[in-house]
């Protein structure tokens, strides 16, 4: 499998078109089928993940077309003749699990495998579960699959989480917008995929409020059509962007970034000492003075720190002047890039949930590999700041959320890249 080559030490100067945002693009595809009526997004990113959504979906009888350049997503769920969900699919990505609610709130039956994705913690679905059915829904595991159905329709109810959850609240505000009645979501997720989600929902004809806020209501209407939406900003690629000229100098405009997405990682980065200045076209990123300070960070539901941040964060204080603490309040199992930063040089002591980083004049490079999606990026980040080569191995998780990060950091400066496997 390919290698990312890093060697360290140049300063990175230019522009970063950021993409369309994963998380949302692939929570918007399932939305397709809430209708049978054309769903059209633009500003698609182009990523492993989105292969793999649109197989999932094309194995349940949609049409999806990739269309100028895989930017503009075409689907189509008109005749779905297929309400299961196989195993052999759903084991690439937790994210499918979001064609749940959609095949149970239109058609009221689905057949979807316990999914899979990263092994950063046990992610479990049972909050998925419980939501649905609080909306009538009957549900059966066995076999490694969820046996859902809804002989009458999905119903109207008060769904209350007992702790925030991004999926979950994406999975029954699609439900509800076909629901019977009036559906209250509350503790729910705050994310601005969430907000992009209910924004398509409504130019799909569902009526919606309180997104953004933890308490959303639903009014359930017969039927959804077709529309046209635009899949919000990454933020997590923007954030991993602006840490780049944050680690290793020098000054990094990230086009389409916006400073409302990122606010409480913003902070973090001004006490660090890193200067984020926005402009007309997004985000322009440059260390104040030198080597930037440490800074302490814990992770929470948006619009607090997001952890999908917290290794590339590391990343920039393993350099710091002083020590940090990294607290990782979402995820139990989230410092696995930890063990490789450290053969790195980076002194790093990880107990339980917290992360004690005491930051080295220089990191140097070294082979590590990467154990999930956002750990790879982080080491790629490390060996921007390192002495000599950095070799990342297992890149393919890389490709589930970046495309074409060797291309977007070698634009700027940055002496980057893939090494096909031999």
């Amino acid at each position: 499998m390919d290698s990312i080559v890093v060697t360290g030490g140049a300063e990175l100067r230019g522009e970063i078109p950021i993409a369309g945002a994963k998380n949302a693009c692939l929570t918007l595809m399932p939305a397709t089928l809430l209708s049978d009526e054309p769903l059209t997004l633009t500003n698609a990113p182009r990523l492993s993940d989105i292969k793999t959504m649109t197989a999932l979906l094309q194995s349940l009888g949609c049409e999806v077309t990739s269309m100028q350049d895989g930017r503009v997503l075409a689907l189509s769920s008109h005749d779905i003749n297929n309400h299961t969900a196989d195993y052999d699919i759903v084991r690439k990505m937790r994210a499918s699990i979001l064609v749940l609610g959609p095949m149970l709130a239109r058609d009221g039956h689905a057949i979807v495998s316990l999914p899979g994705g990263c092994a950063i913690g046990a992610r479990p679905v049972d909050l998925h579960l419980r939501a649905l059915e609080a909306l009538g829904a009957e549900l059966d595991l066995r076999d490694g699959y969820v046996h859902a159905k809804a002989p009458g329709g999905l119903k109207g109810g008060t769904v209350t989480f007992p702790l925030v959850s991004v999926g979950a609240t994406e999975n029954v505000l699609m439900a509800a917008t076909l629901a019977k009645g009036t559906t209250v979501i509350e503790n729910a997720a705050r994310e601005p995929e969430i907000v992009d989600l209910a924004d398509c929902l409504r130019r799909m004809g569902a009526q919606i409020d309180g997104d953004g806020t933890s308490t959303i209501t639903v009014q359930g209407v017969d039927r959804l059509g077709g529309a046209t939406h635009p899949v919000v900003t990454d933020r997590i690629e923007l954030g991993t962007y602006m840490l780049a000229p944050a680690i290793c100098g020098g000054e990094v405009e990230c086009i389409g970034g916006r400073m409302d997405l990122v606010s409480a990682f913003c902070e973090r980065l001004d006490a660090a000492g890193v200067n984020v200045e926005e402009t007309d076209r997004g985000l322009k990123v440059s260390r104040r003075n030198g080597r930037v300070s440490a800074v302490d960070v814990e992770t929470q539901p948006f619009p607090g720190f997001p952890t999908d941040l917290q290794a590339q964060m590391m990343a920039l204080l393993c350099t710091a002047d002083g020590t940090s603490t990294l607290h990782e309040t979402i995820f139990e199992n989230r410092f696995m890039h930890a063990p490789e930063l450290i053969r790195m040089g980076a002194r790093i002591d990880v107990q339980g949930g917290s992360a004690t980083v005491t930051g080295v004049e220089r990191l140097k490079g070294a082979p590590v590999m990467a154990t999930d999606l956002r750990a790879s990026v982080s080491l790629i980040l490390a060996g921007l700041a390192a002495e000599g080569d950095t070799v990342v191995n297992r890149v393919y998780h890389l490709d589930r959320g970046y495309e074409h990060v060797e291309d977007k950091l070698g634009a700027v400066g940055a002496k980057i890249e893939r090494v096909p496997e031999r």
